[in-house]
């Protein structure tokens, strides 16, 4: 049994561009999905931050209401002074209004506290709204050469099958179920060169008699890998 050598190397070179072009087809939505989930965590971070804004600018307002109210205590405190019968009621009445005055002083340096960080969060909100426009841009060109080098890629695999089948309707029948077993174990894997006695699959050395029968054009299986061997042009 017989297998030409041309054959073999044709076999091979196509099955690596099929694994190539296979590989570049079912990388294009992997890819698209990497940057879809990046539009989705920098909308996540942009949902974050304005719900932080949000949450910080209710607490300041609630703070700030605080503070009116605790304002008008003061002036109600103020006003009863002046009708004291007592020193003690007045005194006590004093002794409210410095306590209230501390709360308000309090108060006072938390709500600029809070307009302080609503600034800063609304910093990050911005900047969050710049990150999810260029994710999304950037998802948009990726989906989009994705989806135009598709059909490229689709009708190469299919000239490539046409070409696959019709060389391999040159191998002997005798080997078919070998080599189609190979092929479907390893894919382009199931095949190497032989050079210097070595496989270049794996790196192993082959025997004499395993080269002599390749110059002879008899097909030859590493025993090390399995690979399908084949001499190269060189």
């Amino acid at each position: 049994m017989a297998v030409s050598t041309a054959v073999l190397r044709e076999l091979h070179r196509i099955h690596l561009q099929l694994s190539d072009l296979r590989d570049r087809l079912a990388r294009g939505p992997r890819q698209v999905q990497v940057h879809k989930k990046n539009v989705a965590q920098q909308q996540a971070t942009l949902d974050a931050a304005s719900q932080a804004v949000k949450q910080t600018k209710v607490a300041s307002d609630q703070k700030q209401l605080d503070l009116k109210t605790s304002e008008n205590k003061i002036e109600d405190l103020k006003a009863k002074l002046n009708g004291c019968s007592s020193n003690k009621e007045y005194q006590t009445l004093l002794e409210q209004i410095a306590a209230t005055e501390m709360t308000n002083s309090v108060l006072a340096d938390e709500i600029l506290e809070a307009m302080e960080k609503t600034d800063q969060l609304e910093e990050v909100v911005r900047q969050s709204h710049v990150q999810v426009k260029a994710a999304e841009s950037e998802f948009t060109k990726c989906q989009e050469k994705v989806n135009s080098e598709a059909g490229g890629i689709e009708a190469d695999i299919e000239r490539l099958e046409g070409e696959l089948a019709a060389t391999e309707k040159e191998l002997p029948v005798e080997m078919k179920v070998d080599y189609e077993r190979v092929i479907r174990s390893k894919g382009a894997d199931g095949m190497a060169e032989a050079a210097g006695q070595v496989c270049l699959g794996c790196g192993k050395q082959i025997t004499l008699n395993m080269q002599n029968e390749l110059l002879m054009s008899m097909p030859v299986f590493c025993k090390s890998c399995g690979s399908l061997l084949f001499i190269g042009e060189d």
